[in-house]
């Protein structure tokens, strides 16, 4: 019975060492930070928490090896997210494409198509190196791994993937004690997974504008903040592109705000496919007929080249009247800036005189004269401008 209790507190401790280091996971990367644009989509965004969690089941289970992998329904495959312990050759720690087609595991395909909605989640397994001549037992003969234990993940009802543990081939095999045991740990992963999910959405929705699907000024004010840092310390050019669609409130106003809806939000596709120019730059919407591009990286002739293609393919949209487009980057002679209110400052200025020459153009500041007499440089020293009636009567959602 002592025995027993122990190995009962043992595991109990190790549910809340799996249960807390997940919930740290979670937390570094919280959700007030706005997203990357080059983060990868998908089941990428549980990566450092499956890390986690495979860390926390491998010790739990007393094992050597432990991996999470996600079910790729439309691609029939099982892709792992990480590899944690005693790692072969071949298995990295966040493998790149590592993944093995669900065919090749009829032992797990029935509960892969198995709806769980009604609260029942299915058993794990054990299986050794001496066990039929099938995959995974080939898998640990190959890898010096005597047994291994899977259980499904089943989220929201339906199976997401499987927690693998294993032991080398020395180490006393998994038994039925332990199918059960990994079967909770499994549970608990799922729900740290579901509330991952749960603050990756809300993540999701402070940072992007709901008509355009665009990053909003919270997002490009944090990640101009991060990269005006990245320029004090390593000098790296950061540019902004600040445009205002012409013609809006033209559009509203003859056609409805349904019309004007389906010109932002062209607009904005019209925006990403010219951000998709600059690698890493990232397309936001400002609020009503404003939108911004923001590279960190590329030179500022590549900027003003994108501009100039945005500025051309504006002026193609069914409805509207093109864009005015402003410039502003650390590559150009626009002195010194160490504020994002700087950067801001001069992109809105050589914006504005864009909209009040009618340039088809973008206005680069920096590039219309010399230093003390670009006019430019000298309209982003004095007070900000009084905005065009346009742009203060309406506000599309």
């Amino acid at each position: 019975m002592g025995r027993m209790g122990e190995d009962a507190d043992a595991r109990l401790c190790a549910v809340v060492g799996l249960s807390q280091a997940m919930a740290a996971a979670q937390t570094s990367a919280p959700a007030t930070s706005a997203p990357h644009p080059d983060e990868a989509t998908g089941p990428l965004p549980h990566r450092d928490l499956a890390h986690a969690a495979a860390l926390g089941a491998c010790e739990a289970m007393d094992g050597s090896f432990a991996s999470i992998s996600v079910w790729e329904r439309d691609r029939g495959l099982l892709r792992v997210l990480t590899n944690v312990g005693e790692r072969a050759p071949e298995e990295a720690e966040f493998p790149e494409d590592e993944s093995y087609p669900v065919h090749a595991f009829p032992e797990i395909t029935e509960f892969l198509h198995e709806e769980w909605a009604g609260g029942g989640i299915p058993n794990a397994w054990t299986e050794t190196r001496e066990g039929p001549g099938h995959r995974r037992a080939e898998t640990l003969r190959r890898r010096g791994r005597g047994s291994c234990v899977v259980a499904p993940i089943v989220l929201h009802g339906r199976a997401w993937g499987e927690l693998y543990v294993a032991r080398g081939a020395t180490a006393p095999a998994f038994d039925s004690g332990d199918t059960g045991f990994a079967t909770v740990l499994a549970a608990i992963i799922a729900a740290g997974i579901a509330q991952n999910e749960r603050l990756e959405e809300v993540r999701r929705l402070a940072f992007t504008d709901p008509l355009t699907g665009l990053a909003n000024r919270r997002a490009i004010d944090a990640r101009l903040d991060e990269a005006l840092e990245v320029h004090r310390d390593l000098g790296t050019v950061v540019s902004l592109v600040v445009c205002d669609i012409n013609g809006l409130k033209r559009v509203n106003d003859a056609h409805g705000h349904e019309a004007g809806d389906r010109l932002l939000e062209r607009f904005g596709g019209v925006l990403s496919l010219c951000g998709a120019m600059l690698t890493g730059a990232l397309a936001g919407r400002l609020g009503g007929d404003e939108f911004c591009l923001l590279a960190v990286g590329p030179t500022a002739d590549e900027v003003v080249r994108a501009a100039d293609e945005l500025c051309r393919r504006a002026a193609e949209l069914e409805l509207g009247e093109g864009v005015a487009c402003g410039v502003a980057s650390t590559g150009d002679p626009v002195g010194e800036v160490r504020s994002a209110r700087r950067l801001f400052r001069l992109a809105d200025a050589a914006q504005y005189r864009a909209k009040a020459l009618r340039s088809a153009k973008p206005v680069v500041a920096g590039r219309e004269g010399p230093p003390d007499e670009d006019p430019t440089l000298r309209l982003a020293a004095t007070p900000a401008p009084p905005r065009p009636p346009e742009r203060r009567r309406f506000r599309n959602r």
